[in-house]
Order: C-alpha cells, then structure tokens, then sequence
C-alpha cells in the first residue's frame, strides 16, 4: 500500500499546481486500470483495496478515482484508457502488466504510471512505476551489508522475467555461494526444495546421532534423543 499512496500523493501535488488538469468542481481525478475480472481479478481487487486506503490515509476529498477493468487483455485495456480520457482524465495508474501496455503509445494525452515490474517499454507517455528486479536486489543488497551476512543463496523463479532477475543478480555485484533455479509448479517444488536443502543428507546424519545414543550408556541420552527428533527436517 504505501507504494499506491507516494504514487498518489505525487499525482496530487503535481495535478493541485497545474490547473488545467483539475475539472470545475475541484476534484482531482486520477484513472486506475486493473484486472477486476478474469484470472487475475484477486490483484486487481487488492490494489482496490490499497487504493481506497491510501485515499482514506491521505484523506483529501479533492481526489477522486476511476477504476476501469482491463481483463488482463491488451485490447480492452486500450479501450478502457480511452474511456478514462474521454471523461478529461489526464494521468492513469496502471496497468498491471507489461502485456497490457502494447497499445497505450496510442493514446499520448494520458501519461500512464505503470505498475508492472518490467522495465522494457519506450513509449513516451508510460512511466514504470513497479518494483523492478534491480531496486529489490539494491534493497536485499543494503540488508546483507547492514546485517554483515556473510553467506547467501538466491533462489530465482524459473519464470518468464527470469532473465531480468538474473542480470540485476549480477549488476547488483552481490556476492552468493549459489543461485538456484526453481520451478514454481507446486507438485516439482517441494523435490527442489529437498535437494537444495539437502534434506535426505541432514535426516540421515540426525538418524545416525540417535541410533548412536541409543546405543550408548549415556544417563542424559532419553532427554538428548527427543531433542533430536525434533530437529529432523519434516517436508510439507
């Protein structure tokens, strides 16, 4: 959310010093396009919902925003931005994803803040305004130097960006013992998971321990078995 409210704050001090944008009832109306329908209406409902907080946290009952649906589909989105300047919008939240911003450039009276994380349009008019792959590695970057981690692993989302992730990876100079690719299908996750943690290697050497101190003589081993136990990775 805090993302959705410096956005709409900018909106509101750039829009408040340029007359022409406002309307005559002083409101200051912003578009937002999103998916409220189709496979990724839950995205679209929360930015809804972070929206409607932040005006609420910002709390000035000059701004007025006008949710239009994008289906997630490139063509509808054009139409639903053409709507939003047709009603004398001048500055769009959204959309969503890089797919949804291949006919925008047509509609150059708007400036579209973009919420995609990608970062690979030239289009005059379209402003990414997402987190992209290099502010987070920048960020996880800070939090490795303030904290002196000395080892670290990535573990990278076999996905269509993955390239992106990659090359902020190593523009971000970050030192890593490993990057591991993974595979988001939830039925192969949990396999992957397995050999990057070494889990059959760990349970083994945790089983070893306790036969050991079954065996043994020693007075406290009951108490040192159970705490064993516990430690033997469980997968889920």
């Amino acid at each position: 959310m805090n993302k959705i409210i410096k956005i709409i704050l900018f909106l509101v001090l750039a829009l408040s010093i340029s007359p022409g944008t406002i309307l005559a009832n002083n409101k200051i109306k912003i578009g937002l396009l999103v998916p409220l329908t189709g496979k990724n209406s839950e995205i679209g409902q929360s930015i809804i919902k972070s929206t409607r907080l932040a005006i609420n946290t910002i709390n000035n009952a000059s701004i007025e925003i006008i949710p239009k649906d994008t289906q997630s589909n490139p063509a509808i989105t054009l139409r639903a931005a053409k709507e939003l300047a047709n009603s004398g919008i001048k500055i769009v939240i959204g959309p969503v994803f890089n797919e949804s911003l291949i006919y925008l450039d047509e509609l150059n009276e708007l400036t579209f803040l973009a919420l995609t994380n990608k970062n690979d349009n030239f289009s005059k008019n379209i402003i990414n305004a997402g987190i992209n792959a290099t502010s987070q590695l920048n960020a996880i970057k800070k939090f490795i130097e303030l904290n002196e981690i000395k080892k670290t692993i990535f573990l990278t989302p076999d996905v269509s960006f993955r390239s992106e992730i990659e090359k902020a990876i190593s523009n971000s100079k970050i030192k890593i013992l490993e990057n591991y690719i993974y595979n988001t299908d939830p039925t192969k996750l949990t396999k992957q998971i397995e050999k990057i943690t070494r889990y059959d290697v760990r349970k083994q050497n945790l089983e070893d321990e306790i036969n050991k101190l079954e065996k043994s003589e020693q007075n406290n081993k009951e108490r040192l078995i159970e705490r064993l136990k516990k430690e033997i990775p469980l997968v889920v």
